[in-house]
């Protein structure tokens, strides 16, 4: 004869079995995001290692298309061409530039320091040991302590450690991803349900064709930059010129805050040569800037992902606030990333409006 107790007990169980599963299945989620959170670190890295590899591709995919060599060969060639490249630059200018960026980095500071004596107040909070409204007649930098002197020096030595570190982890991540691009992509779809894979794959393909179109107008556009902030900054007789070309260069890699942060240098430097020459400064970098605008942008606008600037510049400083300094680098890619996957699966197909996905081949639109 079955027990009543024992029946209802079960049943009980029974009833709340789905409400434990809905329970664990948050936890999970749960634990999840904060998992995430912990590595984000982890995670950015891991991106820059897809950058790096789109920057791969898109060298080698012509290689592979006119003359039909094999991936694994066009991306050595690649490599060769790139360390040739790099190993030419530095035999010819090297010594230059490394002699420059060290003149800069002896120079700044004293124009920091000229700028503190005329403005009367030390700039960024560096005023540590100075009297209040200046009466100690030293600006922020010079009244800095030796200690606290060798203990910036020794945060900034740690942060290019570990930022040479994480470029070269990069680098060889890139270099693997881009040697079989189709096996993380499949590892990477299978973690979701069978029927989103052939969804997720083709998301995954016109986002990483976004990208190296991207890629490759952005470093045409650094190139540029990058040459006409050298030229002028020797035209108008600025010291380390080399060194202003690579900063303003590198520093364009970053939409609408690079141009305005690759300037500075150059406008601090001008302030110590006098009052004509920092306008002369401010008048050729505003120039680069329309230059950029109305010419290079134009050029390459067809190559390029169309975002609405107040999306990137919003972008720039959300990344930049959970990632850091490497977060605002990598806030355009991150950003042409996100900006594919939302129309291509929330837009388009989630919501069904018409819309054109950036990366996708023509006649596949809707």
């Amino acid at each position: 004869m079955t027990d009543p107790t024992r029946e209802g007990a079960r049943a009980t169980w029974r009833d709340e079995l789905p409400f434990l599963r809905r329970v664990l299945i948050v936890a999970g989620v749960v634990v999840l995001l904060l998992l995430l959170w912990a590595i984000r670190g982890s995670l950015l890295l891991a991106f820059g290692g897809v950058v790096v590899a789109s920057v791969l591709l898109a060298l080698a995919d012509p290689l592979e298309r006119r003359f039909g060599l094999s991936r694994t060969l066009s991306l050595m060639l690649v490599g060769g061409g790139v360390l040739v490249a790099l190993v030419l630059i530095g035999t010819l200018i090297g010594q230059q530039v490394q002699a420059q960026v060290s003149q800069l980095g002896q120079q700044l500071p004293a124009a920091i320091q000229g700028l503190e004596q005329r403005l009367g107040i030390p700039l960024a909070g560096l005023g540590g040991g100075g009297q209040p409204g200046g009466g100690g007649g030293e600006s922020g930098l010079a009244s800095m302590a030796p200690a606290g002197f060798l203990q910036q020096v020794g945060s900034f030595g740690r942060i290019a450690v570990d930022a040479v570190a994480s470029v070269a982890l990069a680098v060889v991540g890139g270099v693997f991803i881009a040697a079989s691009p189709r096996l993380y992509r499949r590892g990477l779809v299978k973690l979701l349900p069978k029927g989103q894979h052939a969804r997720a794959e083709e998301a995954l393909d016109n986002s990483g064709r976004a990208l190296r179109q991207w890629l490759l107008a952005a470093l045409l556009a650094m190139t540029i930059v990058g040459t006409l902030a050298g030229l002028g900054s020797w035209a108008l007789g600025l010291p380390a010129p080399l060194a202003l070309a690579l900063f303003a260069g590198l520093a364009e890699f970053v939409p609408l805050v690079g141009s305005v942060v690759g300037a500075v240098p150059a406008l601090l430097l001008a302030l110590g040569h006098g009052s004509s020459t920092f306008l002369w400064t401010l008048a050729l970098f505003l120039a680069i800037q329309q230059i950029e605008s109305n010419i290079i942008t134009p050029l390459v606008t067809q190559r390029m992902v169309q975002i609405p600037p107040a999306v990137v510049l919003f972008s720039v400083v959300a990344f930049g606030a959970v990632f850091g300094l490497p977060g605002v680098v990598l806030a355009a890619p991150l950003t042409v990333v996100a900006y594919v996957l939302v129309k291509k699966l929330y837009v388009r197909e989630t919501l069904g409006e018409r819309t054109d996905v950036p990366g996708e081949p023509e006649g596949k639109g809707e």
